[in-house]
């Protein structure tokens, strides 16, 4: 943590806002790139987004540094998400628009038959991941597209490291099946989509 955010929040933990809009600034987008892919639609996303701010705001003077302030939004954000997605069980939104995907998904495409292979590939595994409870789509974005490590996900969702572990296992084995029986994939390439990273 550099000195400036330990400043930031120090003095957003005596109640100043303008330091609090600086974190916010600066962890917005982060934010938002997890919440975007829990849930069904921008608008949760969004929603869930400010919820976790929200929550970071009336939580920050009880926030004692013990992990970094980003796991701890981190954390804060997944669970808003979770939270929304039980709200909304009965509903299933649309798939990501290119536009919200793109910063996020390297999108590399030479030709329009690549970039239409490219687009089908990361439409399935969006949808396969909205098709996994929140617990294991939550531990699978933490580790796949955001990179953390298994024990800064243990931390983040306040879990143990071995629960993390078989949740990520286990969400991969879905996320795989949900590729090979729904798209044009087959179990061995599936396999190595889902299992990069271990």
């Amino acid at each position: 943590m550099d000195n400036q955010e330990q400043n930031w929040i120090q003095a957003a933990k005596n109640g100043d806002q303008a330091a609090f809009g600086q974190l916010v600034q600066k962890y917005q987008k982060k934010v938002y790139a997890l919440t975007v892919r829990m849930c069904p639609t921008p608008e949760l996303a969004e929603e869930a987004a400010q919820e976790a701010f929200l929550a970071a705001w009336q939580g920050l003077p009880f926030f004692r540094g013990d992990s970094a302030f980003s796991t701890w939004l981190y954390r804060l954000s997944s669970n808003a998400c979770v939270d929304l997605l039980r709200k909304e069980s009965r509903h299933q939104g649309p798939s990501l628009d290119d536009e919200t995907a793109s910063g996020e998904v390297a999108d590399i495409a030479p030709t329009p038959e690549a970039a239409a292979e490219h687009r089908e590939l990361r439409d399935q595994i969006e949808a396969g991941l909205r098709s996994l409870s929140p617990e294991h789509r939550a531990v699978l974005i933490l580790r796949e597209i955001h990179q953390l490590s298994y024990d800064e996900i243990a931390d983040t969702l306040n879990l143990e490291p071995g629960t993390v572990k078989s949740r990520i296992s286990r969400g991969r084995r879905q996320l795989r099946d949900f590729l090979v029986q729904h798209g044009n994939f087959s179990a061995s390439a599936a396999s190595k989509k889902t299992e990069r990273g271990q």
